[in-house]
This record gives structure tokens, sequence and C-alpha cells, in this order.
């Protein structure tokens, strides 16, 4: 198979459509910064840094004015082209209809779904409300640019290492990678409950009945996925199929998730997911209590001349 060679620069996609459940408000526009920084404002910073030059805000139409007018603004002055798409509840395949008294979004495959019209290279995507450090925009990239066999298609996961991302705060969820001995994905499991306790970090999938001990160098996904435009193919085509399993079981709340057309990608062999690790510790506000040590980091760093002082943009 020939080398495909990636004639587009890579893009940046943001997943911003989620209003956050159990924090609360627009957390991808709240102040964390010294100078009011968004979280979100820290990787438009360390991807255009990286070479990222266009980006794709996926958002819902009620947060559209005031996201435009914060986060959009502040990109377009870090010299990106801004692109936007819209994740709404009736964005179903013919046939299908948003069941009576849904509110939650489709969930982050969906996401990428509603951005099809504007993702037109090889893709990073993000979640909006996340602290991903320096380290891992630089490796995404490169390894979007870089060429590849054309099948089955390069997909690329950056993983963090699981004692760097738990809260102290409460339980969070993560999805536990497992890889080959070549640093290929085998595996990705969504561990919806893990907790920190005096020995170390455990997981739950009973209530909390038996718990299990996960090492802290355990290797979980934050959602920072490359892809190439051939997974808006996969995900759409799964879809479908997705609706018809659970819409009759959990017709409020489920959710299609990347991990979701990940896994069918790798189990029919058509795609195959590079791991690579970054040192960089993760930070989020899962809860409103973590919103102070992540404030305090952030200035740590600014501190530390990682990032520039009196603002970023």
């Amino acid at each position: 198979m020939e080398p495909m060679a990636n004639s587009k620069k890579p893009i940046l996609v943001v997943m911003a459509a989620g209003m956050g459940s159990r924090f609360g408000g627009l957390k991808q526009i709240e102040a964390v910064g010294p100078c009011g920084e968004a979280i979100l404002d820290y990787s438009l910073y360390d991807a255009r840094r990286a070479g990222f030059e266009t980006v794709v805000f996926i958002i819902k139409h009620a947060i559209e004015d005031a996201f435009k007018a914060s986060v959009g603004a502040r990109a377009e002055r870090a010299g990106f082209a801004v692109r936007y798409a819209y994740q709404e509840l009736d964005l179903l395949p013919q046939g299908y209809a948003v069941p009576e008294g849904r509110a939650k979004p489709w969930g982050t495959a969906h996401a990428i779904l509603s951005a099809t019209d504007v993702i037109d290279a090889p893709f990073a995507v993000i979640n909006a409300d996340d602290y991903y450090g320096r380290v891992c925009f630089g490796l995404i990239y490169e390894y979007l640019c870089a060429e590849h066999p054309a099948k089955p298609h390069p997909w690329v996961m950056v993983g963090y290492l699981l004692g760097n991302t738990v809260s102290a705060n409460g339980s969070v969820s993560r999805g536990v990678c497992v890889t080959d001995a070549d640093g290929y994905l085998d595996t990705v499991t969504e561990r919806t409950r893990i907790e920190t306790f005096p020995g170390g970090i455990h997981y739950t999938e009973d209530g909390g009945a038996h718990w299990t001990t996960l090492p802290e160098q355990t290797v979980v996904s934050m959602n920072m996925w490359g892809f190439t435009p051939e997974f808006i193919t996969e995900a759409r085509s799964g879809f479908a199929a997705f609706l018809d399993k659970n819409l009759a079981v959990n017709p409020m709340k489920c959710e299609y998730y990347l991990p979701t057309v990940v896994t069918e990608a790798l189990e029919s062999g058509k795609a195959e997911v590079k791991v690579l690790t970054t040192p960089d510790k993760w930070y989020g506000i899962t809860y409103r209590e973590d919103k102070p040590e992540l404030m305090a980091a952030l200035r740590r760093m600014e501190e530390d001349g990682l990032y520039p002082a009196g603002g970023l943009f």
C-alpha cells in the first residue's frame, strides 16, 4: 500500500457543546488563569504553538453568542482560522426521532458527525474543558503530518498516566487503555467510577461492593484523539446500529462515544491507533473543588515561564 501523505494541514476540533453536568455552567468560558484565561485558551495557545492553524468549535446554538464573543474572538487573536459546527439533538439518521423529553447530547462521536461539513483534513479532537499540557499537541500534530500507510486508517491517541488525571474530590470516568508490544491500542475500556484511596487508585463496576486496584502508571484516554477524515465515515455507518441497540433500553441518556467507533474500527481491522504518552499532568474541573488546584497550577506555570505573563493572546 502506498503511503498516504497528508496534503492538508491537520486541524484542531474542540468539543464544546456539553454544559458540564456536575460542575454547572459554561465551564469552557469560566476564568481560571492569572489574567482571566479560560481552560480552553491554554489549549488554543499550545495547539497554535505546535503548528495548528485551523480550529473547529463544536457548540450548541444556545451558547453561540457568548462563545463567539469570548473564546472565538480569542482564537482569532491567537492566529487561528475559526470554523463552527453545531451539535443539536435532531441531527439523526433518516427515520429516527429524538425521544420525548431528552435533553442530553448524543455523545462525542455524534459531536464529530455534526462537524462533517467543516472537517476536510486530518484532525485532532479535544474536550473544551480539559487542560492537556503543552507536550501532547506537538506529539499529535507531528503524527498527523507524517506519512503513514493509507490502510488501515492511521489514527492516534495521546494517553495520560492515570495518576496524573484523578481528582481528590470525587470519582472520575476514564478510558483505560491496553496496548500491544508496538504501542498500538488493543482495547479502551470506560471505567465510570475511579477513585483515589489511601493505598492508591481503584475502580468499581457494581456501586462499590467490589473494588479493583489500578496502577498509577496505567495509560488512560482523556479524549485526545487524532483521526483521518475517514473517521466520519466509520462513525456515520455505526450510528444507526447504536441507536437501534440503545434507544430501547436507555432513551434519555445513551451516548455515542468516540471510543465506541474506535473499538469497532479496531475489531474490524479498518484502523490502527498509535498510543503516544505524555508526561504532563492533566487538569480539569470535574468538581467545583478542583478549580483552586487548577488555578494554582496555572499560576505556577506562568511563574515558571511556560506561559507568557500578562495574558496568552
